[in-house]
């Protein structure tokens, strides 16, 4: 890795960098919280039931797993900076891949873009969650994660308003005309629908080509793991990743936790239709559950970790799941939906809590460490996928229960003790 320093920035030094990295979690913010929106898109664009509609979801969520070893083996190269860059480039062919496949209607050439979408981003996170975790102390990582996590949530929030106005505007009208119309009409419709999505995507190929070629060019420094998060202090000297089962208790609670805020960030929608809600409305279930993991992210930067640890706020986080998912459960109509959307403050620490518990230590390992966390990151895949297929056979409030529940007390688990497993000092 070329000019590696030993260890982290102190103080200010890392004040610019922290910046660079908030453009970039913003840049995936926006594009992993449009993935809700475009449930409601293909499903009309395509005419596909929600089985079909979810592969969005799964199709984005999926390349982490696959990925995010090779972008580890790929960043071991290149450095965390050029990989970051090299990550935007690969967004940009895949937006442009979606958007020129969406518009054609083929459904499985969309799916190939939002894999790609996928796989760059998969990049970009293996190579900024650890930079930030060890950017400064790693006991305050939460807090810089929860800044990123603000710049997430904020272009989170823009960008199913954006798609919104831009491309599903009217989008009640047309299905009901949709339905109501002969094949050759119908068709004349859904391809003046889908041909909204081309131009906004390649609008933002272009501008993740130019922010590719900005990290390239930033004073962005290089850091080295291995000297900022020393796996000395915790008694694990020359030891093998394998030896770290924090680390991989780690990986199964940040799965299970994406998992849960996929659900209550893109099936927010479905599940709000399942109580008849207008389709005009529930397109933009999804920003509010992300304005409510915004204020999740500025109680967490006041209260983390001058008031409370990052493992302890983890814990308040997953019972106050519990809690709103159950009353999901026992309300009906926006009342329910409220308290789905309420999940996004729940869920807003989780993130920046697991992922510097979960590397904690590491040393030499944190990135084949941070690989194996955003390859975590295919519970956004695999849970919604199961939620959609429950619901054909059970309630669709019951399935979604029994799903979330489960997730929210393993998280639990991992806040109070799985975090310390195998460590040799108090955590």
């Amino acid at each position: 890795m070329a000019s590696t320093v030993a260890a982290a920035p102190s103080g200010r030094s890392y004040i610019g960098p922290m910046i660079i990295i908030g453009v970039l979690f913003f840049i995936m913010g926006f594009f992993t919280w449009l993935n809700g929106p475009l449930i409601t898109f293909v499903k009309l664009a395509f005419q596909v039931p929600d089985a079909y509609a979810f592969l969005v979801p799964f199709a984005f969520y999926i390349s982490y797993f696959v990925f995010s070893l090779p972008a580890s083996s790929l960043l071991r190269r290149t450095g965390m900076k050029k990989g970051m860059g090299l990550g935007l480039f690969v967004m940009a062919a895949g937006a442009a891949l979606f958007g020129q496949f969406a518009t054609m209607r083929v459904f499985a050439g969309a799916l190939t873009g939002l894999f790609m979408l996928g796989a760059g981003l998969s990049l970009l996170q293996t190579a900024s969650n650890p930079y930030v975790s060890i950017l400064g102390p790693i006991d305050s990582a939460a807090q810089r994660i929860a800044f990123m996590g603000i710049c997430n949530k904020v272009a989170g929030i823009f960008a199913p308003l954006l798609i919104g106005a831009l491309v599903l505007h009217g989008i009640g009208d047309l299905d009901a005309q949709v339905k109501a119309a002969d094949p050759a009409l119908r068709d004349s419709l859904l391809n003046g629908f889908a041909a909204k999505i081309h131009l906004p995507y390649l609008a933002m190929a272009g501008v993740l080509l130019l922010l590719g070629v900005w990290v390239l060019g930033s004073p962005l420094p290089e850091i080295k793991p291995a000297g900022a998060n020393d796996e000395h202090a915790i008694g694990h000297t020359g030891r093998s990743i394998y030896s770290f089962p924090h680390l991989w208790l780690g990986v199964l609670c940040l799965f299970l936790y994406v998992g849960v805020e996929v659900m209550a960030g893109d099936a927010i929608g479905t599940y709000g239709a399942g109580f008849g809600l207008p389709l005009d409305q529930t397109k933009f279930f999804t920003a509010f559950t992300l304005g409510a993991m915004l204020v999740g992210y500025l109680v967490g930067l006041v209260l983390i970790p001058r008031i409370v640890s990052q493992q302890r706020y983890l814990a308040v986080s997953a019972v106050l799941g519990m809690l709103f998912t159950l009353g999901a459960f026992l309300t009906t109509g926006y009342a329910s939906v409220t308290f789905v959307a309420a999940l996004g403050f729940a869920n807003a620490m989780m993130w920046p809590a697991i992922f510097p518990l979960a590397i904690k230590g590491l040393g030499r390992h944190t990135e084949a460490g941070s690989a194996l966390l955003i390859m975590g990151i295919a519970g956004g895949a695999l849970i919604p996928q199961a939620f959609v297929h429950l619901k054909e056979v059970i309630n669709f409030q019951a399935a979604f229960a029994l799903l979330m529940v489960p997730c929210y007390l393993y998280i639990l688990y991992y806040g109070l003790r799985g975090h310390r497993v195998g460590q040799h000092v108090a955590g």
